[in-house]
């Protein structure tokens, strides 16, 4: 079966914004399909449709900081702008979507925020709704001198949601109302877990049987393991993702079997980190690391489970890893796709 891989980049080089790639599930093989420009679309989200695209343009200023929409042809692959809205938040660096596909949450770095935005019928964004910003820092004297928030992630049924802040080492926890727009987001009591000073909380994944969650800290190098129940995290692991401590620990991804845990890390000896899990306590065991090229910022796995696709940022390559589904090892396949600083990826079904 046939998948679409799409492919989020910086545009200060040579890229130019989004490009769609046929991806072979069976071979790993690609090919180009098509390509719309669009500023530093650093990070992606797919409506349940699969019709519509969303990305963030991330920039330093708040001024040129955007969210996007684009139409998608799941027939013929092919993409299209749709139009644009401000996000009051200075480098939107992470977007996600519900289950309706009626509203759209972004995380802002350097704005210190969270954004809301509603969707119009024929999927185009209408302005902000809702922003809620924050104040808080740690004890990384550069890096958590003010909030900096990371990723916002739904619970499994969509009645949370969570916001990583790398700035302040805390998960914030809202709950989600789908009558009150204004109040799309109101806070969980209590609003906030803290991590470890020191952390700084990146990305967020919640295991398949909706028991468990797993958070990639950036700056510590770790993963830790929560209990989940009903917008609860109760923390029970720390583990290292990153043993030689680079302070660029990057995002954090399930295998769809629900037995593997697979999570980046950057600046030293740039690779993944494998764990098995725990079926039962939710508990994680390292079993490999699998060195990748420069910067794997970010990365997916195929939804057949067969294929771990990474985004090397600094070394402008794509790679497509084999996995063996018994033992989750990972095995490159020399089938690099080249293109300019990727730092997104994200899978469609046809």
């Amino acid at each position: 079966m046939k998948f679409y891989l799409v492919i989020g980049t910086y545009t200060d080089g040579e890229s130019n914004g989004i490009y769609i790639y046929d991806f072979d599930s069976e071979t790993g093989s690609t090919s180009f399909i098509d390509n719309v420009s669009v500023n530093n679309p650093s990070y992606l989200v797919i409506n349940h449709k699969k019709n519509h695209i969303y990305s963030v343009s991330e920039n330093d200023d708040k001024e040129s900081s955007i969210v996007n929409s684009f139409l998608f042809d799941k027939a013929s692959g092919k993409i299209s702008f749709q139009n644009s809205q401000a996000a009051y938040g200075a480098a939107p660096c992470y977007i996600t979507i519900e289950y309706q596909d009626k509203y759209i949450v972004t995380a802002n770095y350097i704005g210190g925020s969270i954004s809301v935005f509603k969707t119009k019928p024929d999927g185009s964004l209408s302005p902000m709704i809702q922003q809620v910003n924050f104040s808080g820092s740690s004890v990384h004297d550069v890096r958590q001198n003010q909030s900096h928030l990371h990723c916002v992630v739904f619970s499994p049924d969509y009645k949370y949601l969570f916001a990583t802040d790398l700035g302040s080492d805390r998960i914030y926890k809202f709950n989600v109302n789908y009558s009150t727009e204004k109040n799309f987001l109101t806070f969980f009591d209590p609003a906030y877990i803290n991590v470890a000073p020191g952390s700084g909380p990146r990305h967020l994944v919640f295991h398949q049987n909706k028991k468990f969650a797993y958070l990639i800290n950036e700056l510590g190098g770790t993963v830790v393991v929560f209990k989940y129940e009903d917008g609860n995290l109760e923390e029970i692991q720390t583990t290292v993702s990153d043993e030689y401590k680079a302070e660029g620990s990057a995002d954090i991804h399930i295998h769809p079997n629900g037995k593997f845990l697979y999570s980046s890390n950057r600046l030293k000896k740039d690779g993944i980190s494998i764990f098995s899990i725990d079926q039962n306590t939710g508990k994680l065991t390292p079993i490999d690391y699998e060195r990748t090229n420069i910067n794997p910022r970010n990365f997916v796995i195929s939804p057949n489970g067969k294929f771990l696709i990474v985004a090397n940022q600094d070394s402008d390559t794509i790679q497509i890893f084999s996995v063996d589904q018994n033992t989750g090892f990972l095995q490159d396949t020399n089938q690099n796709i080249k293109i300019d600083m990727p730092v997104c990826l994200k899978f469609i079904s046809p």
